[in-house]
């Protein structure tokens, strides 16, 4: 998969991106998605593979789906974005996160939004999901940006959290 925004190339994830989404979870960019990363170097490589055979599969209902986000200029990955079955929603999510030195920049929610639109084009879906911590205020705003509405705050333990916190439930339906 290929796409590109104005600043950003969003593409496979390739073997070679390990060191760089080693480096990201080291900063503490995939700790809600994750949970603790101070191992992550022993299962990154793992992640990949099982990402790229995923990839294959071409399902957004099974498990997820992840893919590189990387600067044009330079080709640095500076992120990921990709999809997730959401089973407590039954639905499609999306997940995305930026590396902490990159963050500030609307890389998030420019991947996101091109993203969404490579999702609703190129599968059956008419909605998709997300969930951001209220106090993860660089999330939301992302979010609200890519187009999705919050229609619930509440108490949610997403599979990684150690337990409930205060989120947004949001929803994107397609156009």
């Amino acid at each position: 998969m290929f796409l590109e925004t104005k600043r950003l190339n969003i593409r496979s994830i390739e073997t070679s991106d390990e060191n760089a989404f080693i480096e990201m979870a080291s900063d503490g960019s995939l700790t809600e998605i994750y949970g603790d990363c101070s191992e992550c170097h022993k299962w990154m490589g793992d992640f990949i593979k099982e990402a790229m055979k995923l990839e294959l599969e071409d399902d957004p209902y099974h498990e997820y789906l992840a893919f590189a986000i990387e600067e044009k200029a330079d080709h640095q990955v500076i992120g990921s974005v990709g999809s997730s079955f959401y089973e407590d929603f039954m639905e499609v999510g999306v997940t995305y996160f930026i590396g902490a030195e990159h963050r500030g920049n609307g890389y998030a929610a420019e991947a996101l939004q091109c993203f969404v639109d490579y999702l609703f084009a190129k599968y059956d879906l008419t909605k998709l999901v997300a969930t951001a911590n209220v106090a993860n205020i660089a999330s939301c705003k992302t979010l609200e940006k890519a187009g999705f509405i919050v229609v619930e705050t509440k108490m949610y333990q997403d599979l990684y959290d150690e337990q409930a916190e205060m989120s947004n439930i949001y929803e994107l339906v397609k156009a």
